[in-house]
């Protein structure tokens, strides 16, 4: 049952991290948009200013399309990104699972027999245990701990917007 529930917490948190780090393929698809809507002024365009312009070759036709497809991809992934920014764990949910957790580990401490065989056990399951948690929460914790998404794809395109 614990391997379930850790399971099922962990792939929530795994699914939160996945969506954070589509902001690589936002920074590709920003510089790719750039140049692409160079034929115009600015560059940030909202989709409904690439809608009105008016290519005047098949080339701008092409480049016009792409710039639509790019817009609204980042429109759908700054929605997703700005989404989960909230934890994916609820506290009181994690605050039961490590309450469920310790007495588990309580009764099984309290019960076994006390020999070497059984103390290995026990620390081997909870070291497990705790690493699993531990995963959870740095991975619910996408931009800070020591597993995080890099903003560094962010910076490098807006440092070569307009180049």
């Amino acid at each position: 049952m614990t391997a379930l529930v850790l399971g099922l917490v962990t792939a929530s948190a795994k699914t939160s991290l996945d969506i954070v780090d589509t902001a690589r393929h936002t920074a590709m698809d920003l510089l790719t948009l750039d140049p692409s809507a160079s034929f115009t002024h600015g560059t940030e365009l909202p989709a409904d200013q690439i809608r009105a312009l008016a290519p005047r070759d098949e080339r701008q036709q092409t480049l016009r399309t792409r710039a639509l497809e790019v817009i609204e991809a980042m429109l759908k992934d700054r929605w997703m990104v700005a989404g989960a920014g909230a934890t994916s764990v609820p506290v009181p949910y994690l605050v039961i699972l490590l309450f469920w957790l310790t007495m588990t580990f309580t009764a099984f401490g309290l019960l076994a027999p006390r020999n070497a065989t059984v103390l290995a056990v026990l620390l081997v399951c909870a070291v497990s245990v705790s690493s699993a948690i531990f995963l959870v929460l740095e991975m619910d914790g996408p931009f800070d701990g020591m597993l995080k998404v890099s903003p560094g794809p962010l910076h490098y395109a807006h440092a070569h917007l307009n180049q």
